[in-house]
């Protein structure tokens, strides 16, 4: 599992499997969820804006992300 670090919360799932190279473009990250191909805390997740935080796991193509906040 990979731990991603975010500087702020929430994000929105499409952003954050857009920012992780997960897909090449916003387009794809909004269609991927919108065909539920993506889990967030291991349940289909078909909303794109959905707001992911600190502690919530994302999976999408056998990858795992861990999201968690900078520490100041």
């Amino acid at each position: 599992m990979k731990e991603v670090i975010i500087s702020r919360e929430p994000i929105e799932l499409y952003k954050l499997l857009k920012f992780e190279n997960m897909v090449a473009s916003g387009g794809e990250a909004k269609y991927v969820i919108s065909e539920g191909m993506v889990q967030v805390n291991g349940k289909t997740e078909t909303r794109k804006r959905k707001k992911i935080f600190t502690g919530d796991v994302v999976e999408f193509s056998d990858v795992q992300l861990k999201v968690r906040t900078q520490d100041f």
